[in-house]
């Protein structure tokens, strides 16, 4: 495989290598069964969590790896070559984690983080509801206080992991109206909770292996220990991480597209027309060319990104565009790499049409690209002295 990965130390080389391996040996297998009878693949995310992946970017006192975000990212973007179900997953799963780790009474932490770390406990995010996807202020499902409990009623929809996971980081109104962002507060509730149940999963066009549902909240009583920070908190908790859970989904876009153009290249080097190799014929090689070039511009965007933040900088715009470029290029170059292909790459003898179907939903995701393209614009507007930037959207 060529070099192409950016290091620091002969540490994280090594567990970019051991990544590879894993990736090689124990995912690559399974992901063409799975993803074709939409099997979840929990046993995967408990190995990963053995081999210390799951909690990579948390110190290690909380029992994470303690790794920079950039190189983390860097090993989001080695699954996401090989199965992007388990490379959106272990993403999910940190930003389930982040409200703990961030907001989280020390006694709350010792609690449950290092079981959500260790891959023991697998979460899931709970924002986005049918009715309000990128404006989640408008959120009804709601937190009521009863004594020492919270008792939770409503629905949120497009849930990762639904069904699947041991948690689920909620965001539920405990005071004002939709479109109150200040009435909302964050609760983490155990899978097994009375009341909770979870839709069938979507029926999807990619991703297959990775079950999104509906969760429904039928007067699901937790204690109060449960809520994270203060009541009003919530949606300031939930927003805080998604810069960071878009740089997941930027690595996990760009490790995609590489896998799409590996599969391509190695196609166009085997394959002959008209007397020689279709990589030798300037029409293909120029394709190939630009899904190198988009797949190279994407890592450096998300790199960039990820250095800033590892930094203590200011970054939501640069997540934006990371998430915005990786995501728009995983796009063209899976779609390529199926016209690459030709006839062959739209069967299902080959991967590269899984490819792009998977790609699809990562300019939906963490904030569709229109999102993305709104907090940009607004951001940039601050410079000549226009209305307060809006990091999060």
């Amino acid at each position: 495989m060529p070099a192409r990965r950016v290091l620091d130390t002969d540490e994280h080389a090594d567990l970019l290598r051991l990544v590879r391996q894993i990736c090689t040996e124990e995912l690559l297998p399974q992901v063409a069964s799975a993803e074709a009878e939409e099997t979840f693949p929990r046993e995967v995310f408990r190995m990963l969590g053995k081999t210390g992946l799951l909690g990579l970017p948390y110190p290690e006192d909380v029992g994470g790896g303690g790794v920079p975000y950039e190189v983390y990212l860097q090993v989001l973007e080695e699954i996401g070559s090989v199965w992007a179900s388990v490379g959106v997953g272990v993403s999910v799963h940190a930003l389930s984690c982040f409200g703990l780790y961030t907001q989280g009474t020390e006694d709350q932490k010792q609690q449950w983080l290092p079981d959500m770390l260790a891959g023991d406990l697998l979460g899931a995010y709970c924002l986005s509801e049918a009715h309000a996807g990128s404006d989640p202020a408008a959120m009804r499902t709601t937190a009521r206080r009863d004594g020492d409990d919270y008792v939770i009623d409503g629905a949120k929809a497009w849930t990762t992991h639904g069904g699947n996971a041991d948690f689920y980081k909620v965001m539920a109104r405990t005071g004002g109206e939709p479109g109150d962002a200040r009435g909302i507060s964050c609760f983490l509730v155990p899978a097994d909770a009375a009341g909770l149940s979870s839709d069938p999963p979507e029926r999807k066009m990619g991703l297959t292996a990775s079950h999104t549902t509906t969760m429904r909240f039928d007067g699901v009583r937790i204690p109060a220990a449960r809520r994270l920070g203060e009541e009003g908190d919530g949606l300031k908790i939930a927003l805080a991480g998604l810069d960071s859970g878009r740089l997941g989904i930027a690595a996990v876009a760009t490790g995609l597209a590489q896998g799409a153009l590996d599969h391509a290249l190695a196609y166009a080097q085997q394959r002959t027309a008209f007397g020689k190799r279709i990589l030798d014929h300037q029409g293909l090689g120029f394709v190939l060319a630009d899904m190198e070039a988009a797949v190279q511009t994407s890592r450096a965007t998300t790199l960039h990104a990820a250095r800033l933040r590892d930094a203590g900088l200011p970054f939501g715009r640069e997540a934006s565009i990371a998430k915005l470029v990786a995501t728009d290029n995983a796009m063209k170059v899976t779609t390529d790499a199926v016209q690459v292909l030709g006839g062959a790459g739209y069967t299902r003898d080959y991967p590269v049409e899984r490819f792009m179907r998977e790609a699809k939903v990562m300019q939906i995701f963490e904030g569709t690209n229109q999102i993305q393209r709104l907090v940009i614009g607004r951001s940039l507007d601050t410079r000549s002295g226009g209305a307060g930037e809006i990091s999060h959207v």
